[in-house]
């Protein structure tokens, strides 16, 4: 084994040795890229430990989620578990929520309000089971109040006085109740609060709707003050009338914004004003109309109107033609009275007269309608202002295809305005948008004027700086890498040209040597004289036979060692 490992270690060590300074940075920062990336995927693999919120597990889903709601609002995180436990993330945290949610009311709790009387004492009195009594229609009274939707928690008072025997000394029963709510809309409507109490009343015995007191416990304010909450009222709807107009307004302008930006873009028209006058009263009113009467109706597929139209018609006519002949007028009274009539009838008396009447008498039929009815809320006049920006153009080239620059660096834009012709159109569609009515009063206005977009184009303008500055960052890196790439491999294939004839120029060195000394031996065997060879010349000489009839009897051999030597030496 050790051995195995002072191989490698020797290995490693040799091949460290060969490499250069290039290779050893890159394998460097490889492994402090491996290093860093195994860090980050233990630290974000981890998961964090926490501390339970409660001891008890939190099983009514409507609790957890008023518990869940009030620590997102903080912005808590909450775990809960299968079993209805809610954990946090530290002991500090949990502390810390633990007592301001129990002084909230968010504490969970899940019990009878009656179990006060089901545990039996050797001293049990009277006080004790008043007293528990009190209690009990107090968790009763909280936990009616508490179960409504809306509602967060409560906290109730009940004074249960001593009966009386008479009942003109009878104290009344009273009940204070503090509600805190999980919006401040909840307690807004008089109905629910009138339901609250009504809710409150009947269910402690002999308790009054006037001896309620029902308390807003995050304003502090007496919402069951009805009398007081007139003027509260009138102020609610007038709010309630402005909110509604203020909606209708805001239809108005989204109905013309979604037609012109189909058309011109998103950030190219504003509203800059949309007023919707409105008539909130209401009125009864009573009238008697007379129109006329249509004998024959107007046929749809003429041109014209062929309608017959008469004011009136005659549904009885009567003529009178009357002739009277006699004496004149007499009016003296009854027989036997003397007459007391003026000078001028007593003049006409015993006078012959005669008197012609003629004429005719005609009753008419009348189109009469009787309309009454109540005046509901009227939208009146309407005045709109819309603006539209004309159009920039960027970016810009010149003739000969290169980008058109500012003084600054960015983008060169032109600025094209809108026609009027477009800004007729564009009225015309506002007109039948808004339901626009001339005798109404109503007024639209169309204009183009140029926005500011000077932070706009400035930011644009800095994104094409950055960008260009990128660019030529990175060409400039790519550059330097592509030299030095350049360079390492010019160094390579130097260094091994160098090797190479340096190899070359020893294998002939060597050739020469054992050329000039085969010779010797050559010669010194054709003049007989006594060679006397060194112990590394005989072993060399020796590994050299063995060499040539290994080559001879195994070449693929001797072969792949030469080339695997070869290898290693490039």
């Amino acid at each position: 084994m050790n051995e195995w490992f002072k191989k490698n270690v020797g290995t490693i060590k040799e091949k460290w040795g060969k490499w250069s300074l290039v290779q050893k940075i890159i394998l460097i920062a490889l492994l402090l890229a491996v290093i860093a990336a195994i860090v980050i995927l233990a630290r974000v693999s981890s998961t964090p430990s926490t501390v339970r919120l409660f001891n008890s597990p939190v099983t009514e889903e409507s609790q957890r989620e008023s518990i869940l709601t009030r620590l997102d609002a903080d912005n808590v995180k909450a775990y809960v578990d299968s079993e209805g436990y809610i954990s946090v993330e530290d002991e500090k945290t949990a502390k810390k929520w633990r007592s301001k949610l129990v002084a909230e009311g968010y504490e969970p709790s899940e019990k009878d309000p009656w179990s006060l009387f089901d545990t039996a004492k050797w001293t049990r009195n009277d006080f004790d089971d008043k007293v528990n009594y009190k209690r009990a229609m107090e968790d009763s009274v909280k936990a009616h109040v508490e179960q409504l939707d809306g509602i967060r928690s409560a906290n109730v008072i009940l004074t249960l006085p001593e009966e009386s025997l008479f009942s003109d000394n009878q104290k009344p029963t009273t009940a204070s109740v503090t509600i805190f709510a999980k919006s401040d809309d909840v307690l807004a409507s008089r109905s629910r609060v009138k339901g609250i109490q009504r809710l409150i009343a009947r269910s402690v015995e002999g308790l009054n709707e006037d001896n309620i007191t029902i308390v807003n416990g995050d304003t502090g304010e007496e919402i069951n003050d009805f009398e007081g909450m007139a003027e509260n009222d009138k102020i609610s709807l007038v709010a309630k009338q402005e909110r509604e107009i203020r909606k209708l307004e805001s239809e108005y302008s989204s109905q013309v914004l979604k037609q012109l930006q189909t058309t011109f873009g998103d950030k190219r028209v504003k509203v800059t004003n949309m007023t919707i006058e409105m008539d909130m009263s209401q009125e009864t009113f009573s009238s008697k109309e007379y129109s006329g009467i249509t004998i024959k109706a107007d046929n749809p597929d003429t041109v014209y109107d062929d309608s017959e139209i008469v004011h009136s018609l005659v549904i009885s006519e009567e003529t009178v033609d009357k002739k009277f002949t006699g004496t004149g007028y007499n009016p003296e009274g009854p027989a036997g009275v003397e007459g007391q009539n003026p000078p001028v009838y007593s003049d006409m008396s015993n006078v012959i007269g005669q008197s012609t009447e003629n004429g005719a008498k005609r009753n008419y039929a009348l189109n009469e309608k009787n309309i009454s009815g109540t005046k509901s809320p009227q939208k009146g006049r309407r005045t709109i202002s819309v603006n539209i920006d004309g159009v920039w153009t960027y970016p810009l080239y010149d003739e000969n295809g290169k980008l058109r620059l500012s003084n600054t660096g960015g983008y060169e834009r032109e600025y094209t305005p809108i026609s009027e012709e477009d800004l007729a159109q564009v009225t015309k569609l506002v007109q039948g948008a808004i339901g626009y009515d001339a005798q109404r009063g109503d007024s639209v206005t169309v204009t183009n004027v140029q926005f500011d977009r000077t932070e706009e184009f400035r930011m644009e303008d800095a994104a094409f700086i950055k960008a260009q500055q990128t660019k030529r960052t990175i060409f400039f890196v790519l550059l330097g890498i592509a030299i030095v790439l350049i360079l390492f491999i010019a160094f390579r294939l130097i260094s091994r040209e160098i090797e190479r004839r340096r190899r070359l120029r020893e294998e002939e060195l060597l050739r020469r040597q054992q050329a000039e000394r085969e010779q010797a031996i050559w010669d010194a065997k054709n003049e007989d004289i006594s060679v006397t060879m060194s112990v590394e010349e005989r072993k060399r000489a020796e590994l050299q036979e063995n060499a040539i009839a290994m080559a001879k009897e195994h070449p693929e051999d001797v072969a792949m060692l030469i080339r695997t030597w070869l290898r290693e030496e490039a």
